[in-house]
């Protein structure tokens, strides 16, 4: 299984989950892609994405999401056939909790990607380690997959 681990942070916390389960997930085919250096070209079919995102301010996109998020409204490209999970990033302590990985779903899906599996989040107020629990989610997430249904 060919997996992408596409990932937007603001202060690195993103960057370390998806270096960790690049690690943890070695025995697939596993590569980490900063949205900031996203391509179209980046989102095809033939792979798995397993998308994590930071919240910054007040609900915010992460800084290296926002090129992502913005090529993906110019260019409205046609997503059909990509399948992703989504990690979610952020504090319950305040209102907008794990809102910037909500903004990347909800653009994935407005453009005919379809999300898959549980959407994990990491909630940082409980004093957990985000790697841990995203580490759990993704192994979940990728055994849940019949093997037919992604290349």
């Amino acid at each position: 299984m060919n997996i992408v681990v596409l990932y937007g942070t603001e202060s690195g916390n993103a960057e370390t989950v998806a270096d960790d389960l690049a690690s943890d997930l070695a025995a697939e085919s596993v590569r980490a892609v900063d949205m900031t250096d996203a391509t179209l070209e980046d989102l095809t079919p033939d792979a798995f994405y397993l998308v994590i995102c930071s919240t910054h301010g007040d609900g915010d996109l992460p800084s290296s999401a926002v090129p992502f998020a913005e090529l993906l409204d110019s260019e409205q490209p046609n997503l059909s056939g990509i399948r992703y999970a989504m990690f979610g990033l952020g504090d319950s302590s305040y209102e907008t909790y794990s809102r910037g990985s909500e903004r990347i779903d909800e653009r994935l899906a407005a453009l005919g990607a379809t999300r898959v599996g549980e959407y994990g989040r990491h909630d940082a107020s409980d004093g957990s380690l985000p790697n841990d629990s995203a580490v759990e989610w993704a192994k979940g997430v990728v055994s849940a997959l019949e093997p037919a249904a992604v290349a």
